[in-house]
């Protein structure tokens, strides 16, 4: 299994520091990283090998937790530990900070822009996840702060074709919001992991989440319309959220990532074991109790936690890792025959 995900290079990212997160741009060819050092880097490939092009150090005072790209790939956003959230404008190889995101209490945990572009989420320690409006001449406004939470919010994103939230808190919930009357209101609560829901991720479709636990497990949720044919209850006329799936037994720690690849349907897991994991569904299980398999597991990723596993958006099989280690991995998944 092991050799199914092979590593093509392995660099020093945030030196002296964890690397807690990477993200691809949206051509795949740029990738961000963010650290316990205050900084964000931009990498690029030169043939092989892999350069920082721009390092970001200048927006923040405390840790950056996570990293997103717009969907146009012209603006970068970091998420600290110092409450703010920075808008970076890419200029040709340089980045210059725009906007700083002020008003959540404590840690902003992550960002996320809306597929649209025109809106972005943040979320934070302090159980709130707003919603930001974004206009034409590059103005953030807060239009919404939705406190369904009871915990530390971790990680928030957008359903990858309508305006559908979804985030995942210490309450050991993952919640589904929407817009309504000009506000933003949540849908739906999924309820089933036993502790810390850390990272939830949307198939190419949207129809389905895949989110990971302290509890060692992922589970795979999937949406219903009310007058299902499978007799899933909804409420009124809104779609609800039922777990069809739970891998559970191949993590011996807590998950921290999740990412589902929007090319070849793969699952991608970080682990608090230093392992790498790559899970593919099994095309004969009915797709309403679908049947995941693990297809490879890389022991020893990292030298320590592995922090955030990525799927770039353009290259099948190409993922991105990074660690408490410090440093980025780069690997190729090519399944077995």
């Amino acid at each position: 299994m092991k050799d199914s995900l092979k590593l093509l290079t392995r660099f020093s990212a945030h030196p002296d520091s964890r690397c807690w997160f990477v993200a691809w741009n949206p051509n795949g060819t740029l990738l961000a990283s963010c650290g316990g050092d205050r900084a964000v880097r931009v990498w690029g490939r030169e043939g092989d090998s892999w350069v920082c092009k721009s390092v970001l150090s200048e927006g923040h005072q405390r840790t950056v937790r996570k990293v997103a790209w717009s969907p146009c790939g012209n603006y970068l956003a970091s998420a600290s530990f110092d409450a703010t959230t920075c808008i970076w404008k890419k200029q040709q190889d340089t980045f210059e900070c725009v906007t700083t995101l002020e008003g959540h209490e404590n840690e902003v945990k992550c960002v996320s822009w809306a597929p649209s572009g025109n809106l972005l989420a943040t979320c934070s320690r302090d159980k709130s996840v707003w919603v930001w409006e974004v206009d034409e001449e590059d103005e953030y406004e807060c239009v919404s702060v939705v406190n369904s939470h009871t915990q530390d919010v971790k990680h928030v994103i957008w359903h990858p074709n309508q305006e559908l939230l979804a985030s995942c808190s210490y309450d050991n919930t993952v919640k589904i919001y929407k817009e309504d009357d000009d506000d933003w209101i949540c849908l739906d609560t999924l309820e089933g992991h036993e502790s810390t829901v850390w990272s939830v991720d949307f198939d190419k479709s949207g129809q389905r989440l895949a989110s990971c636990s302290d509890d060692k497990t992922v589970k795979i949720w999937r949406e219903y319309l009310p007058g299902n044919e499978q007799g899933v209850v909804c409420k009124g006329s809104d779609p609800c959220w039922k777990s069809i799936c739970t891998l559970s037994g191949f993590h011996t720690r807590t998950i921290y990532d999740i990412s589902w690849c929007h090319l070849t349907n793969v699952i991608a897991t970080a682990c608090g074991d230093d392992a790498i994991r790559v899970f593919e569904e099994d095309a004969a299980s009915d797709p309403h109790q679908p049947i995941f398999r693990l297809m490879a597991h890389v022991p020893k990723a990292h030298s320590q936690d592995v922090n955030c596993a990525a799927w770039n958006p353009k290259e099948g099989g190409l993922l991105a890792s990074c660690s408490d280690d410090g440093e980025i991995g780069i690997w190729l998944y090519e399944p077995q025959n």
